[in-house]
């Protein structure tokens, strides 16, 4: 079988950054800046984004370009010792339960774009307040499973369909539409903000150094809350970067397009910011809202503003463009795991995963409803949390500290391949210097990581 090969550069470099662009990158970035002090918690994300999140991303690329194959036939290719094919079946696995609640999350973006765009929240009831009314609606959208069924559905479909063409014309064009429209949108929003009679508070306390803060959060919290934010920002570790290594050729070094992916993800991190902060501090919004952040008090905010529900439309839009692009993306990467373990068809592949993505998918809408009862992690949790740790706190740090091990150490593919093969082509080059830091410290730096991530639900 011919694998297929991405059109261009723009392609990749959009594909991968939508992989890693997601929802969290618009609340969560946000909130986590300004609960551990703003601009120095910006600067350490970014210093750590620079020597852990883009060495690490240049590696899963290296692999990916490496091997010419998916993540599950990865290791197959690369060495002839069988103990590293665990780690690629297990990329596929931490595929398949990303989507198994992402695909949820991505259906209430859409649900509530509609919601926008026809005006749901232009008129409350008499018989209640504005808050009621909005909270009442998205407490209404989750204890429906059949409207959440729907949508989810819509957004599995609609993924497997855009995959099912040939690469080039299906997904590297709609994403390249999509994500262009996407960064289009969201400087628009931002330049909104701006103009907002609480942008001056709002930008103040998202970038200015808050000393207090930091003392109040503390030093060390500030540090781990910005490495982890840096490491989890690309999605590292389950192959959902390594697979776009094997669609592009040698024409450019891939510690260079760490750097650009990185930098693209980071920009709508950070604009995202400018977008929320400046609304709050307007509509005298709790800026740790979280979560509701997005589905309870951003509708409040635009039901109050000029154009409302035209700005609310066009948020909505933007976060739905922002998870179909981590869902068009992850979608490729099992569409091509699963190809290669069966030589199916495209097509036939598509339509078995699909459906098998689909009933998968279930039991997260379930667990706001139907099977409301299950708390994993104790009261107000539910199986997307339990969902979201595998692969946040487990799959992801894991398995980025194998792709490191397994990059620098003669008993895996070795510091010397991963080189070789980074820095074929014009761009940044892994210098020789960098070798220590990468075989020594940074797999100390992941492993600190990982043993956090999985303790903290429990601490």
């Amino acid at each position: 079988m011919e694998r297929e090969k991405l059109g261009s550069r723009l392609g990749f470099i959009l594909l991968s950054a939508g992989c890693a662009i997601g929802i969290g990158n618009v609340w969560k970035f946000p909130y986590i800046t300004g609960a551990n002090g703003g601009g120095i918690f910006v600067l350490f994300y970014l210093l750590f984004l620079v020597i852990m999140g883009i060495p690490v991303l240049s590696m899963e690329f290296s692999m990916g370009r490496g091997a010419q194959s998916s993540p599950v036939r990865m290791y197959h290719k690369l060495t002839t010792k069988k103990a590293w094919r665990a780690h690629g079946y297990a990329t596929l696995v931490g595929n398949i339960i990303l989507m198994m609640f992402y695909t949820s999350v991505t259906g209430w973006m859409l649900q509530y774009f509609v919601y926008m765009l026809s005006g749901k929240f232009d008129t409350v009831p008499e018989n209640v307040t504005q808050t009621e009314y909005v909270s009442g609606v998205f407490a209404d959208m989750l204890s429906n499973p059949w409207m959440l069924i729907l949508f989810m559905g819509i957004v599995v479909a609609v993924g497997f369909l855009v995959c099912s063409f040939n690469m080039q014309k299906g997904l590297e064009k709609v994403t390249k539409v999509m994500m262009i429209a996407l960064l289009g949108l969201i400087i628009v929003l931002a330049i909104h903000s701006f103009t907002l009679d609480g942008a001056r508070e709002g930008l103040k306390f998202y970038l200015l150094p808050s000393v207090d803060k930091v003392k109040e959060v503390g030093l060390i919290n500030v540090i781990v809350a910005a490495m982890n934010q840096s490491f989890f920002t690309l999605s590292l570790g389950i192959g959902a970067m390594a697979i776009f290594g094997s669609f592009i050729g040698k024409e450019r070094s891939l510690l260079g397009e760490g750097i650009s992916v990185a930098s693209l993800d980071t920009f709508v991190a950070i604009t995202s910011g400018l977008i929320i902060f400046p609304a709050c501090f307007t509509y005298n919004v709790d800026v740790g809202a979280g979560p509701n952040l997005i589905f309870v008090t951003l509708p409040h905010v635009f039901m109050n503003m000029a154009g409302g529900r035209i700005w609310g439309t066009l948020f909505f839009l933007f976060m739905s463009f922002a998870a179909l692009s981590t869902i068009f993306a992850v979608f490729q990467n099992i569409l091509s795991c699963v190809q290669e373990l069966t030589n199916f068809s495209k097509i036939k592949t598509c339509i078995l995963c699909g459906i098998g993505m689909f009933i998968l998918s279930i039991p997260c809408v379930l667990g706001f409803n139907v099977w409301s009862g299950f708390a994993p992690f104790g009261q107000g949790t539910g199986i997307l949390d339990l969902e979201d740790y595998i692969v946040s706190n487990i799959l992801l740090p894991i398995g980025s500290l194998v792709i490191v091990i397994f990059c620098t150490q003669k008993f895996g593919w070795g510091f010397n391949n991963y080189m070789d093969e980074a820095n074929q082509g014009k761009g940044a080059k892994v210098q020789k210097w960098m070798r220590f830091y990468l075989t020594y410290i940074l797999p100390v730096i992941i492993g600190i990581i990982a043993v956090i991530s999985i303790v903290t639900p429990f601490i």
